[in-house]
């Protein structure tokens, strides 16, 4: 893998806990938290689409 160059919003505060994003050059999009760089995920642009509509849909209260 190529070596990244890492964006966090400027926004964040400079502490860690950020969560920061990178684009390879195939355009596969890379999140990591500032705070443990190690673990990344790894998406696709249309699967970033489908993560933020499955976190902006209602979540039936279970109770």
């Amino acid at each position: 893998m190529p070596t990244l160059h890492w964006q966090k919003s400027s926004y964040s505060s400079e502490g860690n806990n950020c969560l920061e994003l990178a684009t390879t050059p195939d355009g596969t999009l890379c999140f990591r938290e500032s705070d443990d760089p190690a673990i990344t995920l790894t998406l696709t642009p249309s699967g970033l689409h489908s993560l933020l509509a499955a976190s902006r849909r209602e979540i039936p209260n279970g109770s």
